[in-house]
């Protein structure tokens, strides 16, 4: 009878122990296909200035995607921003970037090289414009500008581009009616703080590094650009179009700000890449986009507001086919 009931139980545990393997066998296939590897090879990720959002967004992204594909090897190239980073994933320079949605306008309605191959992953987060000032000084509005020192970017940014917009939208051209500096953010705050300029235009996330620094270090303030500005700029028509309105939150830079929130211009920023890029590698570094966005908003706060219900709307670009298999995929 002993015997009866042992081999009862032997064969009890051997069918449990069975039906957790199948279960546990299920598991790993649906948590890991068999037969698939995470994508490889070697891409180029073009990004911007060494203190902006992109590059610091660049760097931390590059570390996700080294654990999430250890086999790819991620190239970070710095750039002067948006209009630059546009055209070289465009012409084959780079294979992924991130870009302002007024500048991948500009470029596409300009009919450029390789115009029409641009797609993108998902929508990022917005960039603010920043107009920064001393304290003291008796700029109050974006048409005080005339006849000031204002470093407006290189040739190939994103901020010189909503830059020159802003400032036609105040009746101001800005060859003529300001007296143009091409610095990038990595200068523009020292040159305010040396008195080489009046002030200076700057289109990023929120906080970026070297305005936070320089509201730490120096009594500078941010001034307002309003919503009578915003209806003329979507009188210019064409990429003026992506532009809206927006609040800079009174905590983004606590010493400059005082406890006031900012008016100003915000823009969308896109994850671009080429419709001949890889459905498989796009898919997977869409993921990688998505599901980082805690550990990297930890430290690049602009990024904790990427969403998954708002990345799919990539306007003026298609979403890549392999992004469009992530989303299909996943559930917000």
């Amino acid at each position: 009878m002993f015997q009866a009931l042992l081999h009862i139980g032997r064969r009890r545990a051997l069918f449990g122990s069975a039906a957790g393997l199948v279960v546990f066998g299920l598991l790993l296939w649906w948590l890991l296909p068999l037969g698939e590897e995470p994508p490889g090879g070697e891409i180029t990720f073009s990004t911007g200035t060494p203190s902006g959002v992109y590059q610091k967004y660049g760097e931390l992204l590059q570390g996700e995607l080294s654990k999430d594909m250890p086999r790819l090897d991620v190239k970070l190239l710095n750039s002067d921003g948006s209009q630059e980073n546009v055209s070289r994933v465009a012409t084959g320079q780079a294979d992924f970037t991130i870009a302002a949605a007024d500048a991948v306008a500009t470029y596409t309605l300009q009919g450029k090289a390789g115009a029409d191959l641009l797609r993108s992953c998902a929508r990022l987060y917005d960039d603010y414009v920043h107009l920064v000032v001393s304290r003291t000084s008796s700029i109050r509005s974006v048409a005080d500008l005339r006849g000031k020192r204002v470093a407006v970017g290189p040739t190939g940014s994103g901020v010189r581009l909503i830059a020159n917009h802003v400032l036609q939208a105040a009746g101001l051209d800005p060859a003529k009616d300001i007296v143009p500096l091409a610095d990038g953010i990595s200068t523009m705050p020292t040159l305010l703080k040396e008195h080489k300029i009046d002030a200076f235009f700057w289109s990023g996330g929120l906080p970026t590094q070297a305005v936070l620094d320089l509201s730490l270090d120096s009594n500078v303030r941010l001034v307002p650009i309003g919503s009578d500005l915003i209806a003329k700029l979507h009188e210019q028509g064409d990429a003026s179009g992506y532009y809206r309105a927006a609040v800079m939150p009174a905590d983004a830079y606590p010493e400059a700000q005082r406890g006031s929130s900012v008016q100003t211009v915000a823009v969308a920023n896109l994850l671009v890449t080429r419709e001949d890029t890889d459905a498989r590698l796009t898919e997977e570094i869409t993921r990688t986009v998505i599901d980082s966005r805690d550990d990297i908003g930890g430290v690049v706060h602009a990024a904790q507001l990427v969403d998954l219900r708002t990345a799919i709307y990539t306007d003026p670009l298609q979403l890549h086919e392999g992004a469009r298999l992530y989303y299909r995929s996943a559930k917000p």
